[in-house]
C-alpha cells in the first residue's frame, strides 16, 4: 500500500519514492566528491527503493538494491576515513567489464521475461550494469562515472516509458550528477 504524497503531472508520487528519491540522491551527490560519508546514504536510498522497485514489479531493481545495500558496506569500509581515491583501468578491464556486462544482460534478459517482469532487456541492463559500476566505485575506479551515464540515461527513459516520472526525473538528473562525478574523479586521479 502506498500513500500518496503529491501529484505531478497526473502522476502520484508517494511518499516512498519521493523519500527514496531525495535519499538517494544525496548518496550519489556525495558519491562525486569521493567522501566516505556517501555510503550510509546510498545503502538507506537502496533499502528505500527496494521496496518500491518490489511493489511495482521491477524485480531486477529491487534486486539491484540489495547490491548496492551490500556494497554500501565494502565501499565504506574500501575508501576509509579519507575518502576515494580515483585510479584507472587498464583497456584489457575494460573491454572484459564490457563484455561481461553484455553477455550478462543476454542472459538474464529471458529469466526476467519468464517471471513476468515489467521490463526486461532494460532492467536486466540496469541491474547489471550497476553491479559492475558499484564495484568500480568500490575500487574507486573513475570509469565508474562513464558506466552510470550510459545505466541513468537508460534508467531515466524505462522509468518514463513505464509511468514512473518522479523516478524518471531522478534518474535525468542523476545523468548529470554522473558527468559531475565523471569529471571531479578524472580530475582527481590526475593529480
Amino acid at each position: 500500500m502506498s500513500i500518496t504524497l503529491f501529484t505531478a503531472w497526473e502522476y502520484e508520487v508517494s511518499v516512498l519514492e519521493f523519500i527514496a528519491a531525495v535519499t538517494s540522491f544525496i548518496g550519489v551527490w556525495l558519491g562525486t566528491t569521493g567522501k566516505r560519508i556517501t555510503w550510509p546514504w546510498w545503502a538507506a536510498g537502496s533499502i528505500l527503493y527496494a521496496v518500491f522497485f518490489y511493489q511495482v514489479e521491477l524485480f531486477a531493481s529491487a534486486a539491484l538494491q540489495i547490491i548496492f545495500i551490500v556494497a554500501a558496506f565494502f565501499g565504506w569500509r574500501g575508501w576509509g576515513p579519507t575518502g576515494a581515491k580515483p585510479g584507472t583501468l587498464s583497456t584489457r578491464n575494460r573491454s572484459y567489464i564490457a563484455l561481461a556486462v553484455i553477455a550478462s544482460v543476454a542472459i538474464l534478459s529471458p529469466v526476467l521475461s519468464g517471471i513476468g517482469a515489467a521490463a526486461t532487456w532494460s532492467d536486466a541492463f540496469i541491474l547489471i550494469g550497476s553491479l559492475f559500476a558499484q564495484l568500480l566505485m568500490i575500487y574507486e575506479k573513475f570509469e565508474a562515472w562513464f558506466l552510470w551515464l550510459i545505466i541513468n540515461i537508460v534508467g531515466s527513459t524505462q522509468y518514463l516509458l513505464l509511468g514512473y516520472w518522479f523516478t524518471a526525473m531522478l534518474y535525468v538528473v542523476f545523468t548529470f550528477v554522473a558527468v559531475i562525478g565523471w569529471r571531479r574523479w578524472n580530475r582527481a586521479r590526475s593529480n
